[in-house]
């Protein structure tokens, strides 16, 4: 080989070498996880809003049902739709598992569907919230408070439709206009002394 060639090579080594110093390769960012108690899986989710209603955390609505240890050992955080095929379970879940991945905390999120939700498990900054927000909260749930499954009895009492005040006035003087509003959960009102439509979060 002639000394030429050998110039040649070492020059183009030389430029190789400058590129590679003016254009380092990004670092790698390596996901750290943590050993985390319980209390940290509710402090990662704490802040999580309803999709549906983003004024009311997942928690105090009452989806957030529990964070457990598995038989394997590994941490579940069990959540429960608020109705069967309610549309918005599949944002939560996704929601859920980003906060987790967030805080490096190692989880499964799991469905559970019984015992079924209830609105007893809204809190009751939940549904002062929901007023604020002009939606009205429910006037009552089932026995659920003992978290056992609930039984639906039929009465002639059960026909009378619940007294739902106004959010937006506190008026008692209302009437449904829809079975439904805006999610299947709701019913639509109107209150005849404000002149106002509003939501109303049917009992469960």
């Amino acid at each position: 080989m002639n000394n030429q060639s050998t110039v040649a090579r070492a020059e183009i080594s030389a430029e190789a070498s400058a590129i590679v110093s003016a254009n380092p390769a990004p670092p790698v960012h390596m996901a750290h996880t943590v050993h985390a108690t319980h209390a940290d899986v509710w402090a990662a989710l704490a802040d999580l809003a309803d999709p549906e209603i983003p004024v009311i955390s997942l928690r105090e609505l009452g989806i957030l049902r529990a964070v457990r240890e598995a038989a394997d050992g590994s941490t579940e955080v069990v959540i429960t739709p608020t109705y069967s095929g309610c549309p918005a379970m599949g944002q939560i879940e996704d929601d859920v598992r980003a906060a987790l991945h967030a805080a490096g905390i190692p989880a499964r999120v799991v469905t559970q569907l019984a015992p079924a939700w209830t609105t007893d498990w809204m809190t009751p900054a939940a549904r002062e919230k929901l007023r604020a927000y002009g939606i009205a909260p429910p006037q009552c749930g089932s026995d659920a408070h003992t978290h056992s499954p609930s039984v639906i009895k039929f009465s002639r009492q059960a026909l009378a439709r619940d007294v739902v005040p106004c959010p937006q006035c506190g008026s008692t003087h209302t009437t449904e206009t829809s079975p439904f509003g805006s999610t299947a959960c709701k019913a639509l009102y109107r209150c005849l002394d404000c002149l106002e439509p509003f939501d109303y979060f049917k009992p469960i």
